[in-house]
């Protein structure tokens, strides 16, 4: 009879989430944004409850390092598209209307300016979005906010709810996926992001010592294409590189791409990214790659976390399907990781 009510109970969860899903889908963005980072950050409440802090403090001290971080994440590429948005222009019309090309006795001219123009007027149409969009950012960050903090002050209804609906020989179904969540999450934010900072360090050395006019703003560009799977911060080398071949910089695009693919392309996965790996979800990069994709095309901004999620999850279904049926030892362990109930009073 319990079990029949848990069920119940779980139907009509799924139902009420699905209609404020459908009444808060503005900020439905915001919503999983901030439930996936509480989700990494709840070890850090863990280890600050374990030290002795109360729940409220480190909840607040949580919610202050996803503010600092999320601070850090967004406001540098937007500084970048709206502040610095005439240096681009200026980076951009410094490369040639036309670029004559001659093979053997074959001779052509690529028309260079529709391209140009184009990527003029995206620019400037993405700074006036950005600007307009500035009010609704920070109300969204407000909203962000306050749901990690309550997130992490009440974590344990979820893992409750999931453990009473599923029967106790199935439990090692859900434990195994939450830890492929928190592995994937994991690398998602803290490895991507500490990887993206070491590629704006080096980006912006080997920037500035070739002499580009705005080193700061072409490290920022490389730090956010770290975020972009398999491709990263070499398509920004590359592109540099043609520009400079270009405009007649042939000794700086030889330079800029024989240091550059290796000091900002590759250093930081190399040694940052290899250093962190130990705890990231177990996902091919090119499947990692068609999640980021397919996450961005169809959910947007939302879809660089979902999309990689969701085909991480798929694997480790599929990993269940084909080993037959996991063990369940160890369940209650797991199901207190996942419910990470210590609600009791402070």
């Amino acid at each position: 009879m319990v079990l029949t009510r848990q069920r119940l109970l779980a139907v009509l969860l799924v139902a009420l989430a699905t209609l404020a899903a459908a009444v808060l889908a503005e900020v439905l963005r915001t919503v999983v944004f901030a439930v996936t980072v509480a989700y990494v950050l709840f070890p850090l409440r863990q280890r600050l409850v374990g030290r002795g802090l109360s729940r409220r403090i480190a909840c607040a001290a949580a919610t202050a390092v996803a503010f600092v971080g999320a601070t850090l994440l967004v406001a540098p590429l937007l500084y970048a598209l709206y502040r610095r948005r005439s240096e681009l222009i200026a980076i951009l019309e410094g490369i040639p209307d036309v670029v004559p090309i001659s093979v053997g006795g074959f001779e052509t001219v690529v028309e260079i300016a529709p391209f140009v123009a184009a990527a003029e007027t995206w620019i400037r149409g993405v700074a006036i979005a950005v600007a307009g969009a500035a009010p609704v950012l920070v109300l969204e960050l407000v909203v962000f906010t306050f749901l990690v903090y309550g997130i992490l002050y009440r974590p344990g209804a979820v893992g409750t709810a999931v453990f009473g609906v599923v029967p106790a020989e199935y439990h090692d179904i859900p434990t195994r996926l939450h830890r492929r969540t928190r592995e994937t999450l994991y690398s998602i934010y803290v490895l991507q992001a500490a990887t993206a900072a070491g590629t704006f360090v080096l980006a912006l050395a080997v920037f500035r010592a070739l002499g580009y006019g705005s080193p700061v703003l072409l490290a920022v560009i490389a730090g956010v294409l770290q975020f972009v799977p398999v491709v990263g911060p070499s398509v920004l080398v590359v592109a540099l590189g043609v520009g400079d071949f270009l405009v007649g910089e042939t000794a700086r695009a030889v330079a800029v791409l024989a240091i550059g693919l290796v000091v900002v392309a590759f250093v930081p996965d190399a040694v940052i990214r290899t250093r962190l790996a130990g705890r990231t979800g177990k996902i091919a990069p090119g499947l990692y790659f068609v999640g980021f994709v397919g996450g961005i095309l169809t959910l947007g901004a939302v879809g660089v976390i979902v999309g990689p999620l969701v085909v991480s999850l798929l694997l480790e279904a599929i990993d269940m399907l084909s080993e037959g049926g996991a063990a369940s030892g160890g369940v209650a362990a797991a199901a207190e990781s996942v419910d990470g109930s210590d609600d009791s009073p402070d």
